[in-house]
């Protein structure tokens, strides 16, 4: 054999060995004109039952009789290519879900010879896709109802424990001077007390609430509600592409509300600074604080908020992305995670 035939052959070879694609040929009218290795494992003909014979016998009857298969060929003929996913038929009648590009051949002179067609069994990866989105699904379902019981006891101490609270305030304040001065003294404390538990039950009502009007403009806004009066400065940063689904928003709003509670409860801190950016399919964000960092070396440890810091790693990892915190003493804490932002399609 000449060395310059050698080449073609061995090109032969490779493709007839192939068994991760179906690879075959179809001469101009569409009849199957050769056949590999990897088409006969996929589609479940041996050669010497398939070559011959027209390749509209591998695609679903409702696919052939809306012409599906003269069509494809049509449009790869005059745009070189086609290419595609959808179902095609096994040998034994059976369907799976393929990744289809069939490519037009043409001699020197420009002339259709017949097309190329690559064939891919994605069935499993199309099963893991649909298993990963019902799963999103799943968790979006679990976060709106979350947030509708939030609402719900948001709505609950604000309309009803907190106003008790406030009528019992009054009473005590009419009885007050009626009393005893060693009795009335008792009964001021007393007041004092049910007032700072009035005030912690409407901060509770208002973290409870959930966000509105954008994941920015709500951060924006418990940011200027929670800083005030703190004495810490706040900056919020954002490079987002566009709105994140619901489901993730909402998981940024309330792990950024976690961070953002123990910056003012426990970090000591002057500012704070909130980042947020699109990445990879999510949002990538970075809560920084100037305060006395975590308790232990290393950046980890215990720094209050202990079970807020649980919640923070489960909210992000349930929702598929991941979570971190770290800062030495002194340095400052940065709770840093990433949580997808692909919407999910509603069945």
């Amino acid at each position: 054999m000449p060395e310059r035939d050698r080449p073609p052959e061995d090109m032969r070879l490779l493709v007839q060995s192939i068994r991760d694609c179906a690879i075959f040929t179809l001469d101009p009218l569409g009849r199957i004109a050769s056949w590999n290795a990897g088409a006969q494992r996929i589609e479940g003909y041996a050669a010497e039952e398939i070559v011959g014979r027209h390749f509209s016998v591998l695609y679903p009857a409702e696919d052939v009789a809306a012409g599906k298969p003269a069509a494809e060929l049509a449009v790869a003929a005059a745009d070189g290519q086609w290419e595609e996913e959808g179902w095609r038929l096994r040998e034994d009648g059976t369907r799976f879900w393929a990744g289809v590009v069939i490519t037009a051949l043409h001699d020197e002179r420009g002339g259709l010879r017949g097309f190329g067609n690559v064939i891919r069994d994605l069935t499993e990866r199309r099963g893991m896709a649909r298993a990963l989105d019902e799963r999103g699904m799943l968790l979006a379902r679990l976060i709106e109802a979350q947030e509708r019981e939030r609402r719900r006891i948001a709505n609950d101490v604000h309309g009803d424990t907190i106003q008790s609270m406030v009528a019992v305030g009054m009473l005590l304040r009419l009885l007050e001077p009626r009393l005893p001065r060693e009795h009335a003294d008792a009964v001021r404390g007393i007041d004092e007390a049910v007032d700072a538990a009035v005030q912690r039950l409407r901060e509770l009502a208002f973290r409870l609430r959930p966000p509105v009007d954008g994941l920015v403009e709500s951060l924006v806004t418990y940011m200027e509600t929670a800083m005030q009066g703190t004495g810490v400065t706040y900056e919020l940063a954002h490079d987002l592409d566009a709105e994140p689904p619901a489901e993730a928003a909402i998981t940024v709003f309330r792990i950024c509300q976690e961070a953002l509670t123990n910056v003012t409860r426990h970090a000591g801190a002057a500012s704070v600074t909130v980042s947020l950016a699109s990445r990879a399919k999510g949002v990538h964000v970075r809560v920084h604080d100037d305060g006395v960092g975590l308790a232990r070396r290393g950046g980890r440890g215990r720094r209050g908020g202990h079970f807020g810091l649980i919640e923070m790693r489960e909210r992000a990892e349930t929702a598929g992305g991941w979570w971190d915190i770290r800062g030495d003493r002194g340095t400052g804490t940065t709770v840093e995670f990433w949580v997808p932002a692909v919407p999910h399609h509603r069945p």
